[in-house]
């Protein structure tokens, strides 16, 4: 079994994320890590202005220390009445990185007064694969939506309870995590990813 390094420290996107490799490789042939199970190194500041640039620039930094083949994503809420933002400042868009709470009061307060025919929005992700021999590998998913004025649900995380998908009826906090992976941004980026992990030798 061929280990792969994902490039975060958030749990629950590593269960997410094995959780579709499995999926989509019938047999398990990834060992999925996070950053907490290898050795610890100086990670590189989210400088990039796409989500793809942010996605490269983890994914290459893993694989630099680690010599594991990588993956990381970059991912976040665009919405249409911030001119698309928070964009890639989406996990700090408050100022505190990674405070989902204070990120989502604050989009809602931003867009309170915008009527409900202009609350619309799209969850986008990229997803980077780099492997030790220099090949990578970037694609996207995105899904759209609009924003809510009040959150829905206890699941998932970040702006998931804000979040309707179109043709939803429940918010992707109200989704099981199955349904969630159908139909989101990263589901979606990281079924492209792993068809690509099932085609080509992890070690170069």
């Amino acid at each position: 079994m061929t280990k792969l390094l994902l490039a975060t420290r958030n749990a629950k996107k590593l269960v997410e994320l094995q959780r579709i490799l499995d999926e989509a490789l019938g047999v398990q042939r990834v060992e999925l890590v996070g950053l907490s199970d290898v050795p610890e190194y100086h990670e590189v500041p989210e400088s990039g202005l796409t989500f793809g640039e942010n996605a490269l620039l983890k994914a290459r930094e893993g694989c630099r220390n680690t010599g594991l083949p990588t993956v990381a994503d970059d991912s976040g809420l665009a919405v249409d009445a911030l001119n698309g933002m928070p964009g890639v400042f989406s996990a700090r868009w408050s100022g505190r990185h990674g405070d989902d709470q204070a990120n989502l009061d604050l989009v809602l307060g931003q867009i309170g007064d915008v009527p409900d025919e202009h609350r619309g929005g799209a969850f986008v992700c990229a997803a980077a694969l780099v492997l030790p021999g220099g090949k990578e590998h970037l694609v996207e998913g995105r899904q759209a939506g609009r924003i809510l004025r009040a959150p829905r649900g206890d699941g998932g995380f970040g702006y998931d309870p804000i979040f309707l998908g179109e043709g939803q009826t429940r918010t992707n906090a109200e989704l099981s995590p199955t349904e969630k992976d159908a139909i989101s941004h990263r589901g979606k980026a990281f079924r492209s990813l792993a068809k690509v992990i099932a085609k080509i030798p992890l070690a170069g």
